[in-house]
């Protein structure tokens, strides 16, 4: 029996539009849960490069490369079904003097909590054929973040042959291993499994490798059982229970429809689950190098993803209010209601930014508070909402005693050691934040987008007290939003350039770059009408569209360079926000033009990525390069740019459900090349309900009598 990938649907080939990443170019990367492979095109892991099998945040193998008859095997293909599953294939390179090869060679790999790869040999020659494979295999051990920078040096593994099997351990963490064990029993050296094998004419020969990390005395089970087909492996029924419980959206407009669906595979294996017994899930930020829970990324993916599921959303704020801050540690910049940066589980995680539980951001905690609210309206458990009340109301009087580091009303970030992040808003590189001049910010600074977040933040709260009957606290906290919102357009409009400052620096100077920041002001609702309106213009010159979306700084900007990461680039999740924000001020000239204009350049950026958005690219002009330029270090799968499209989708329809009040708003502004949409099975709190939007045309199936849909 086969592990027959084939039957997969909806296969995805993978080609040159693959973004390189650091496995370099055509690098494949394979991703569930916190593991995730890299390898090359051939389903080599090569010595010497960043690619490996990465198993909580450690990699367990650092060389897992084929030779055919003491050769490479020729690549022909690679289909990825699933983000979790791919097919490798080869052939054997032609005999001299001859053009064809007679050998075909498929690689099957599956990961999980570990790797199983089935290799198949098919002779297609006259005549039976004699091969001899060999797989190198090594493990080091080694940290991510070691990996990631190129800090490896040398391999720390030792390695033994046991019964049939390699064995590897960490010489400085005898708690780490790997044992990597073949179906059909190989010659067995240290660091080579070896087979010499004869295939009939018209036959095929097999073997299934498993490779399972060890952790103390626990071996992970593998990834499938000999013969198992992978829709019956763990991660086969998980991806398959997310699509059952998931929301089915559809669109007529073909490339929309290849990124949803491509979207739809990669939240579910980016999904984690916790490891108490509860099984609550949460998403991990992205692969290659960020398969862990983020504070900022997980949040504003569950975001983007309730249009398929409120209860990633709900695990996502469950494990956040689990590891919310307690005390004050200036090492890891934990403090009280602090809702955490990012978790490391590898040998080196707490030497990485202070700790293996990092708090240094200023926008997730206001994030947090925010999604809680946005549950409780997309129909979650009032139960578990009330639940979480208590930190929400941590996380406002961090805002209040911790993030406002001077009274002056904003919440502002300065690290608290030389081991924290420079700067703690989404672009978080040390250069993220600059003036027009390109001179960079100086700390303590006050982003504009968190302002926004804040009083997003505190209108959220007010409307969690006013469901949970606390009358006297809405109306407090919505007076405190107001009076934000006063302030902040007092303090970071600038009248002369018609955009809001990106921050105010240490001496409350306003850092004039225009940027995309702040269109997160727009999406947050704190900017005035006669704010956008000028903002929208600004946002609207090729300066920031670069044609495939909005760009992270203007190219009018000093500190502008296209193929940097946050001064001139473009981010999915970035410009899916901007679209978000125009589409809350439709009521301004130019917002539903830009919006659309700045989604259909996404859709034409992922369809040249195989329908699954890049965490980010370069941001040349449409004008210069006719497709998308790949950042050469940029994560795919990654989690906000996965869910990046759901939240174009959900704002284009103007969908805005209120379980508690039993309404569903559907108020579509549908590009006319998207045609149909489609959400079937959209579960709503105690009721599932069918969408079908076409123009303004507004379809809903299974509406109770007693819930009211508004269109206008």
């Amino acid at each position: 029996m086969t592990v027959d990938l084939t039957a997969a649907l909806s296969p995805a080939p993978l080609n040159s539009g693959e973004p390189t990443g650091f496995g370099g170019a055509g690098a494949v990367t394979l991703v569930e849960g916190g593991t995730f492979c890299l390898s090359n095109r051939l389903g080599d892991v090569e010595p010497g490069r960043p690619h490996g099998l990465f198993f909580r945040d450690a990699r367990v193998v650092s060389r897992w490369e084929l030779l055919v008859d003491g050769c490479p095997p020729e690549p022909l293909s690679v289909l990825s079904p699933e983000a979790f599953a791919a097919r490798f294939v080869l052939r054997r390179p032609p005999s001299a003097g001859l053009a064809d090869s007679t050998l075909l060679v498929l690689r099957e790999r599956v990961i999980a909590d570990g790797m199983h790869e089935l290799l198949t040999l098919e002779n297609m020659g006259r005549e039976p054929t004699a091969v001899t494979l060999e797989l190198h295999v090594d493990a080091d051990f080694v940290d991510l973040f070691a990996v990631k920078e190129g800090r490896v040096g040398h391999g720390r593994a030792e390695v033994a042959v046991t019964d049939g099997e390699l064995l590897f351990h960490d010489r400085t963490d005898r708690m780490r291993g790997l044992s990597v064990s073949a179906t059909v029993e190989p010659v067995v050296l240290p660091g080579t499994l070896m087979w010499r094998v004869v295939v009939p004419v018209g036959g095929s020969w097999q073997t299934e490798i498993i490779a399972q990390p060890t952790l103390g005395n626990q071996r992970f089970q593998a990834p499938l059982a000999p013969g198992e087909h992978y829709g019956v492996s763990a991660p086969g029924r998980k991806i398959e229970a997310w699509r059952h419980t998931a929301t089915d959206i559809t669109a007529s407009h073909p490339e929309l429809s290849q990124v949803l669906r491509r979207s739809e595979s990669d939240l579910g294996a980016l999904q984690i689950h916790d490891e108490t017994g509860e099984s609550r899930p949460f998403v991990a930020a992205g692969a290659p190098w960020f398969m862990t829970l983020f504070g900022r990324d997980s949040l504003l993916t569950a975001w983007m993803a309730l249009p398929l599921e409120v209860d990633l959303a709900v695990g996502t704020l469950q494990q956040l209010a689990e590891l919310q801050g307690q005390c004050v540690d200036p090492l890891t910049e934990e403090e009280p209601g602090r809702i955490m940066h990012e978790m490391r589980r590898g040998p080196a995680g707490g030497q990485v930014l202070g700790g293996n539980i990092y708090y240094g951001t200023a926008d997730a905690t206001p994030l947090f508070v925010m999604l809680l609210a946005e549950c409780h309206r997309w129909g979650a458990d009032p139960a578990v909402i009330e639940r979480l009340l208590p930190a929400a109301d941590a996380a406002l009087r961090w805002i209040r005693d911790y993030g406002d580091r001077d009274g002056d009303g904003f919440v502002e970030y300065q690290r608290a050691t030389d081991r924290g992040l420079v700067n703690q808003g989404w672009k978080d590189s040390f250069d993220g934040v600059n003036d027009s001049g390109g001179h960079l910010a100086e700390a303590p600074i006050a982003l504009c987008e968190v302002q926004g977040y804040v009083h997003a933040a505190l209108l959220a709260r007010a409307e969690l007290a006013d469901a949970f009957d606390d009358a006297r606290l809405a109306g407090k906290l919505r007076d405190q939003a107001a009076e934000l919102r006063i302030k902040f357009a007092e303090q970071f409009w600038l009248p002369e350039k018609g955009w809001y400052a990106v921050a105010l620096d240490r001496g409350k100077r306003k850092v004039d770059a225009l940027t995309s920041n702040p269109a997160h002001c727009l999406w947050s609702g704190i900017a005035t009408d006669e704010h956008a309106a000028e903002l929208v213009q600004r946002l609207s010159g090729p300066e920031m569209d670069s044609g495939f979306g909005l760009r992270t700084l203007s190219s009018a900007m000093g500190a502008y360079n296209p193929m940097s990461y946050h001064c001139g680039s473009v981010w999915p999740h970035d410009t899916a926000i901007a679209v978000a924000g125009l589409l809350r001020y439709r009521q301004v000239p130019g917002a539903v033009e830009l919006a659309g204009r700045l989604a259909n350049g996404l859709l034409d950026a992922a369809a040249v990525f195989d329908g699954r958005l890049p965490e980010l690219y370069c941001g040349f002009p449409r004008s210069r390069f006719p497709a998308p330029v790949p950042y050469p270090t940029s994560c795919s799968p990654q989690a906000w740019a996965s869910a990046a499209p759901l939240l174009l989708v959900r704002s284009f329809l103007g969908l805005d459900p209120d379980v508690p009040a039993r309404t569903l708003t559907v108020r579509p502004l549908v590009p006319p090349q998207w045609g149909r949409i489609t959400l079937s099975a959209l579960r709503l709190g105690p009721i599932t309900v069918d969408l079908e939007v076409e123009g303004a045309t507004v379809t809903a199936a299974r509406l109770p009598d007693d819930w009211e849909l508004i269109t206008r």
